[in-house]
């Protein structure tokens, strides 16, 4: 008996191994005995500049080819003017390598300029800046600045949404509903606005090779479900434990407005470093108009639970302060690759508290989500982030 289950778990085993074996084979033969196969069309260069700082009397670029073939940098141009430009550490590159390409130009503030890169076969690629600022350089000045953004336009104004709790706790049934509805609006317009922001860095700033509107997709939807996954667990467990399931879904809406605002402090923090973006009073009072009504969302599911005033404030800060910390990652390291995976990952987020928010709708009573409560405040929340957000 023991050798027959012995027996059969090898065949099991071996039914499991057998198609990668034969898929290997084929990539081996492809890309061995087979490989003229490949050599069908010409293959084209690319190559992307991700970021170009503006230090002292000196323009730095880095360079990475995205292209299918290796690439040599022949020269640098500054506005369709040749440039002297030394490339570290040197001017080969194997494909998705990058290098530092250092042209000493005496560049003015705040004035354009067209940044061109000449490969061996005579290939120009250009990069565009609208306004030439200095580089950022990390020190403690600037991490206090951008820490005192990250408060302003992150922390303040979901901590005074907060305070909206006391009224929503005292309202009726159905007013409640219309408050967790206008929650699950509220969260639908920043996981829209999150994939919108992951697409369009995609595609201003990375390189057609990493395919932006895929990755968005593909991290978007292993968020949404790995969320989900834990999201149900945290839930489940709050019915078993001292959590409360208020406090456990207060803390999952807090956790993807986290998320989305990470992504929006990357977008100060390399708005900054790019010199495109002024922090005007009028600025930070639209950040402020609109983030406010994100401490709504985590009011309205701890409203049915006991108030506990240090959880509340945690969850304040779980879903303001990443703000302050995507600044800082923004303006000191920015990378247009992380900035996407983070986007997509808060969408992700996101879409998935929305789902958990319109479950706990249901079991509240409204079986349907049809009643005119739920309905107008979806519609709502929607209208007033829009509002909120063109202030902006």
């Amino acid at each position: 008996m023991e050798s027959n289950n012995k027996s059969s778990k090898g065949k099991l085993i071996a039914s499991g191994v057998i198609p990668f074996v034969f898929l290997i084979i084929l990539m081996a033969y492809i890309f061995g005995p087979g490989s003229e196969l490949l050599d069908l069309g010409v293959p084209l260069p690319e190559i992307t500049m991700e970021k170009v700082d503006f230090i002292d009397s000196e323009i730095q670029v880095i360079v990475r080819n995205t292209g299918p073939i290796p690439v040599e940098i022949a020269m640098a141009d500054i506005n369709d003017r040749i440039q002297p430009a030394a490339v570290e550490p040197d001017r080969f590159l194997e494909r998705f390598e990058a290098t530092l390409v250092r042209i000493p130009f005496e560049w003015n503030e705040a004035e354009p300029y067209a940044i061109g890169i000449t490969i061996e076969d005579g290939t120009r690629f250009e990069k565009e800046i609208e306004a030439a600022a200095p580089a950022l350089e990390l020190s403690l000045d600037l991490a206090i600045f951008f820490a005192i953004i990250g408060t302003y336009v992150g922390i303040i104004p979901v901590m005074i949404g907060l305070l909206w709790l006391p009224f929503i706790k005292k309202i009726s049934k159905q007013k409640y509903h219309f408050f967790l509805a206008l929650t699950a609006g509220l969260l639908l317009f920043l996981g829209i606005d999150s994939v919108e922001e992951a697409l369009e860095v995609s595609k201003e700033s990375l390189a057609s090779s990493f395919n932006g509107v895929l990755l968005v997709a593909t991290v978007l939807i292993a968020s949404f479900f790995g969320l989900y996954y834990t999201g149900e667990k945290l839930v489940s467990r709050a019915k078993t434990s001292k959590i409360a399931k208020p406090v456990a879904i207060a803390l999952m809406i807090s956790i993807g407005i986290g998320l989305h605002n990470f992504g929006e402090g990357l977008a100060i923090g390399a708005a900054v470093g790019m010199g495109s973006i002024a922090f005007s009073t009028f600025l930070i009072v639209g950040f402020a108009l609109h983030n406010t009504t994100e401490g709504i969302a985590i009011a309205a599911p701890m409203s049915r639970g006991k108030l506990m005033i240090g959880k509340l404030a945690a969850m304040g800060l779980i879903a303001g302060s990443p703000a302050i910390f995507g600044a800082w990652i923004g303006g000191f390291v920015y990378s247009p690759f992380t900035s996407v995976i983070f986007l997509a990952i808060g969408a992700g987020a996101i879409f998935q508290v929305i789902i958990t928010i319109l479950k706990w709708i249901r079991e509240e009573g409204d079986k349907n989500l049809s009643s005119a409560a739920v309905a107008s405040g979806f519609v709502a929340g929607m209208i007033i982030m829009y509002f909120t957000g063109i202030l902006i």
